[in-house]
């Protein structure tokens, strides 16, 4: 019989229910003994200490608190964090969760789908200038079409450069395969046989840049990365390119593209910006050829139970003694998202 570990929800209050809905909790309470109904939301106080002295699996979420050395030291029986969500960096903050033997799983895999379908449909869009066209539409005069004046409109044939080729990266060349462009990718780190694989080609940043009409980010956010778009790289793409970004507002310098949106010269989608939120003042908010969202790509809505039904899918996997399907690696932690 597969034994039930007992198990606690840590996110806060208000993540817990949209992640685990009636069947889903009914799948949980299969798989572990709850401690309790309501998630541990702190780890500071004597009555979550105590807690903490019993679990052997965490589920964390949005919300979760730091699991620090002092932490995992008051859970001794805790054997695995399960990440009902992407990245594990905000509350895993060191090596204290791998130098204990701990495992650490994470459903960024999941969430990498809605965000690679979000950038899809942005791809599609900016190459049919169609916020480009809505605006002239809505400005012009009595006897015009509403195309006046709006750069070539095409999907076909179009060059497309991928930078990063992250979950969501790999996710968003596989579903350009379905369409005529040419996709291009800089990741310092891919394989190009596996680049190829995807239907990618791999060249330095400078010369993806200079031939994209379509510029998608996928990079994590890193010292290294910070700026990666800066003022001389955004020089370099061609007149009417879209740059298009779900991954972290670090990768670009805002203030080198806020220029060149100001001058017309660029199109952005911009999910996530630094800072974040954008100040009210800025002149992006005010632009025709750029696109706020206020960091939608990820999971929302019922896109979230895909999360909650891959930490469970861990948690199974977990129970029975089978090896994860998405571990985290402590090596693998300075290059993620």
């Amino acid at each position: 019989m597969t034994r039930r570990p007992v198990t606690a929800l840590v996110m806060s209050t208000s993540t817990a229910p949209q992640l685990f809905d009636p069947p889903r909790l009914d799948r949980l309470h299969a798989l572990a003994q709850l401690d309790r109904p309501e998630p541990l939301t702190e780890v500071v106080s004597p009555a979550n200490r105590a807690r903490l002295r019993e679990i052997e699996v965490m589920i964390t979420g949005w919300g979760s608190p730091v699991l620090t050395g002092d932490v995992l030291d008051a859970a001794p029986r805790l054997r695995a964090v399960l990440h009902a969500a992407g990245s594990v960096k905000h509350h895993l903050t060191d090596a204290s969760c791998w130098d204990r033997g701990i495992l650490v799983t994470s459903a960024a895999d999941a969430n990498a789908v809605p965000v690679a379908e979000f950038t899809l449909a942005a791809i599609l869009h900016s190459g049919k200038r169609v916020s480009a066209f809505v605006e002239a539409y809505r400005r012009r005069s009595s006897d015009s079409t509403g195309r006046d004046g709006v750069p070539e409109a095409s999907n076909y044939r179009r060059t497309v450069g991928i930078v990063g080729l992250s979950r969501i990266g790999r996710r968003v060349a596989r579903l350009l395969q379905s369409f005529d462009f040419t996709v291009l990718a800089h990741d310092p780190y891919a394989d190009p046989a596996d680049a190829e694989a995807l239907g990618t080609v791999l060249l330095p940043l400078p010369d993806l840049v200079r031939r994209s009409d379509i510029l998608t980010l996928h990079a994590p956010s890193l010292p290294e990365t910070r700026n990666l778009l800066d003022r001389e790289t955004l020089a370099l793409l061609p007149d009417h390119a879209t740059v298009i970004n779900t991954a972290r507002g670090s990768l670009i310098d805002t203030d080198a593209l806020t220029a060149e949106c100001v001058r017309g010269r660029l199109n952005a989608v911009l999910d996530v910006t630094e800072p974040e939120p954008l100040p009210l003042g800025s002149p992006l908010f005010g632009l025709p050829n750029v696109q706020l969202t206020p960091h939608i790509a990820g999971a929302m809505g019922s896109e979230v139970h895909r999360l909650a039904d891959a930490a469970l899918d861990e948690l199974d996997r977990y129970a029975r003694g089978l090896p994860p399907a998405y571990p985290v690696h402590l090596r693998d932690l300075a290059r993620m998202a």
